[in-house]
């Protein structure tokens, strides 16, 4: 017997008056419920109640035991009826984590239209290209672009994300396009996060290093440089569609274009997870696609670009 199950029956015997009551309230027979009552005497070292043929009555220390023990109870079922609520309307703090220029372009937009429906969030946005750890620093979610590591973390793809190998025309007058990765060491590769890049060779993954004379830890910055000819870059679609599409710039070595890569939510691994985590999860599956073309579409006018470059993760999908 649980010292909780003891407390459970005794709780209610004083409650209701009798143990035939208390009984057909926990759902088990008379001498079950007398039993635990027993028992936990015996546990305490005290008796808790006077028996008699008409009556029960509490001790001096049952009164006391009694009145401690009946908040316990009140209190798990208030925290229960709290939790449910939780799970069922989402509520209080919800940390999120996002690579600096993708999350200020296209997730804080998003989140804020999320916490217009459920206000009652404490919504917390942090901005970073470093790859934060949830559960240590306190993140309930974490927008992560690439390919995902393995890792306990739990993982969800939010839309697709694809990279280019882009440059001016003017550049290409001057140099010959790339047709291979081994070409890529005779042009200047405008370097951002990293110093590699990633392809995809006969299917699988390949991580060719690049070097040039520029380098800068910003994509709008780096999305500039390779508009005004001073080299290649790799950049995802949402950075370069447009300029793909009025003829700014130039894609090549498409066909080693990696494919297994997007754009992922990530969170801890729990048995039920929390209705603000799933809520949000589902609301930009749905809706970050669409952000993301709109913002790509060449006509449309938009806010300067500000912030860090997106780093391109060598992860692998399914877990984070």
């Amino acid at each position: 017997m649980s010292r909780l199950d003891g407390i459970e029956a005794f709780v209610a015997v004083v409650r209701l008056g009798t143990f035939s009551r208390a009984a057909e309230s926990l759902k088990v027979s008379n001498s079950h419920v007398s039993r635990l009552v027993s028992q936990l005497e015996q546990q305490l070292g005290t008796p808790l109640l006077y028996r008699t043929t008409r009556q029960i009555r509490l001790t001096d220390g049952g009164t006391i035991y009694y009145e401690h023990c009946r908040a316990l109870l009140d209190g798990l079922k208030d925290a229960e009826t709290t939790l449910n609520a939780l799970q069922s309307q989402p509520q209080g703090r919800l940390a999120i984590s996002c690579a600096t220029t993708f999350g200020e372009r296209y997730i804080a937009p998003l989140v804020n239209d999320f916490h217009r429906q459920y206000p009652q969030l404490d919504v917390r946005l942090h901005f970073t290209n470093r790859t934060v750890e949830l559960i240590d620093e306190g993140f309930d979610i974490a927008i992560r672009m690439g390919v995902l590591r393995d890792s306990s973390l739990l993982s969800r793809r939010l839309c697709r994300r694809l990279e280019y190998i882009v440059g001016s025309p003017d550049y290409f007058q001057r140099l010959p396009a790339p047709h291979s990765l081994s070409e890529l060491a005779h042009h200047n590769c405008l370097i951002g996060s990293r110093d590699s890049w990633l392809f995809d060779v006969e299917g699988q993954q390949r991580e060719v290093r690049v070097s040039g004379n520029w380098r800068g830890n910003s994509g709008p910055a780096l999305l500039d440089a390779a508009r005004k000819g001073i080299g290649l870059a790799q950049l995802p679609d949402y950075y370069v569609k447009g300029a793909l599409e009025r003829g700014e710039l130039i894609s090549v070595l498409d066909r080693y274009q990696l494919t297994d890569t997007a754009v992922w939510a990530v969170y801890p691994r729990h048995r039920q997870l929390s209705s603000k985590i799933r809520l949000l999860v589902d609301f930009l599956v749905e809706r970050l696609p669409e952000a993301i073309a709109l913002w790509s579409t060449p006509t449309m006018t938009r806010p300067a670009d500000s912030g860090r470059i997106i780093e391109s993760a060598s992860e692998s999908p399914g877990t984070a």
